[in-house]
């Protein structure tokens, strides 16, 4: 299965891939953590456009096809990129889950982004101004949602959990 994690940033998509990904066994595929790390390289890669993305896609791609569940965290926030995540699931044949976080919240929003800490050296952090101008198209297909502002941590997993199990028992069923 393929879980792809989307939403702006400080909704928090990372910490809870990472959770989700312990809980599953299964792998978590950081599209930050690789366009930081082309930044980093040799190639002097910028900007980085689609490079990260396409590196991610091939990741999840190798591990689908050992049967591995991936869980892909990105802000993934046009149906170009969605659309990108679901073809590779389609090309291994496995179930692919789209998940929006989001945090309606806006003050919540705010705080969660600029008191978090950076985990990959050298990322910039991003502003709020950043998150708020950002573009970010609105969902045009069926997906799950989770709203991460009244939630901790387990909570949102929890939710999340439970809503992976109700789309698991719907593809049984058909």
């Amino acid at each position: 299965m393929l879980v792809i994690l989307s939403g702006l940033p400080g909704t928090g998509k990372t910490t809870i891939a990472r959770e989700l990904a312990r809980h599953l066994g299964g792998v978590h595929v950081r599209i930050d953590s690789i366009e930081q790390a082309l930044r980093n390289s040799a190639l002097d890669v910028e900007p980085i456009d689609d490079a990260g993305y396409r590196v991610g896609y091939a990741i999840a791609e190798d591990n689908l096809r050992v049967g591995r569940i991936v869980i892909a965290d990105s802000v993934n926030p046009i149906r170009l990129t969605r659309d990108a995540w679901v073809d590779v699931a389609l090309r291994i044949g496995v179930a692919a889950v789209e998940i929006e976080l989001k945090c309606s919240n806006c003050e919540e929003h705010r705080r969660r982004l600029e008191d978090r800490s950076m985990d990959i050296p050298r990322l910039q952090p991003v502003t709020w101004d950043q998150v708020i101008t950002r573009k970010y198209e609105p969902w045009d297909r069926e997906h799950l949602l989770i709203d991460t502002a009244d939630q901790n941590v387990q909570q949102s997993l929890n939710s999340l959990l439970a809503q992976l199990r109700r789309a698991a028992s719907q593809v049984v069923e058909l």
